[in-house]
């Protein structure tokens, strides 16, 4: 019991004690019907940063940030407990907290990013396909029932970036053109609910 209570583990007992703080902090946001996890989340920076980096190894954006906090405290307290228990039985001493903290470090991201993984694949995505009618504008479309003028509209089916069909009614952008059924339109803008094409 020694060992949990000398300087030399001391960064592992905060670790812990962290740990311990931020599960209470997260129950009773629950309690209260407020997350404090998602409000982690909102706080975090969302920059696009193209390849490969550190925050794609620690599934950062894909897996909450309390969880990862968890799961990072989690490693280095344990790696650094179990470092100094394994040192403290062959050499009869504990080494500087210091010297501990940078294999406990390692082996807290580390954690971290190994169930984060794990962590991430059960997390249902928040990704979706729609897409809002601004970006159907500059696409092509082709009338599939009625005359297309001035004032009266006719049904044409546009196809997303994503393979999705849409249909939308379209009038022409000049007062004297008409578009027949099975003719190409491109969409250049929408007034009310009709797209005006040419």
């Amino acid at each position: 019991m020694s060992l949990f209570s000398t300087t030399d583990t001391l960064p592992f007992a905060i670790a812990l004690a962290l740990l311990i703080f931020l599960a209470i902090i997260e129950v009773l946001g629950l309690l209260f019907a407020s997350s404090p996890s998602h409000w982690l989340d909102s706080i975090m920076p969302h920059a696009d940063l193209d390849g490969p980096n550190a925050l794609d190894w620690l599934h950062v954006g894909k897996v909450p940030v309390l969880v990862l906090l968890i799961l990072l405290l989690t490693g280095f307290s344990l790696s650094g407990y179990a470092i100094q228990m394994t040192v403290q039985t062959v050499l009869g001493h504990t080494l500087p907290a210091w010297l501990v903290c940078i294999p406990a470090v390692f082996l807290g991201l580390t954690n971290a990013s190994l169930f984060g993984g794990i962590v991430a694949r059960l997390i249902p995505s928040d990704e979706t396909s729609a897409v809002s009618e601004q970006s159907l504008m500059g696409q092509t479309a082709v009338i599939i029932q009625g005359l297309a003028r001035r004032g009266a509209a006719a049904q044409a089916k546009v196809v997303d970036q994503h393979g999705h069909a849409h249909y939308v009614l379209v009038e022409p952008e000049a007062d004297d053109e008409s578009f027949n059924e099975g003719e190409t339109v491109l969409l250049l803008s929408k007034k009310g609910v009709h797209f005006r094409c040419i």
